[in-house]
């Protein structure tokens, strides 16, 4: 399976860094996928969730505000203003990532679509891990 090389970075250091089969980006004009050998391009993002889809095909979810995105064809490197990681080992960690993802959600200006599908999803994947 083809792999590309990922990098999620925030003001605040590296959120994500390693490989991925594939990755589900929340652009300016609707959610696009990436996979090894696409296209080069650079484009923003919006608020939403970028979906990481691993070699072992579990998926990994992380909530932006908003970012840019620069893809070639082995590398997507994004640059956000702010994220986080819907992932934890324990319920301590997945109710401190949720309460993480709220503030972050409640950062995000006027944009009452986006808040509802990242709501929704954040719901999903907090399901999913507990």
């Amino acid at each position: 399976m083809e792999k590309l090389k990922l990098e999620i970075l925030t003001p605040n250091g590296s959120i994500f860094d390693g490989e991925a089969v594939s990755v589900t980006l929340p652009g300016e004009e609707g959610e696009f996928g990436v996979l090894a050998h696409h296209s080069s391009l650079s484009t923003l993002l919006e608020a939403g969730v970028v979906d990481i889809e691993k070699e072992d095909k579990s998926v990994e979810s992380i909530l932006i505000n908003w970012g840019v995105v620069q893809v070639d064809e082995e590398k997507v490197i994004i640059l956000v203003e702010g994220a986080v990681a819907i992932r934890g080992e324990n319920e301590s960690e997945v109710a401190s990532a949720l309460e993480d993802a709220k503030a972050l959600i409640n950062s995000i200006a006027d944009s009452d679509p986006a808040i509802a599908s990242v709501s929704a999803r954040i719901e999903t994947a907090a399901q999913k891990l507990i």
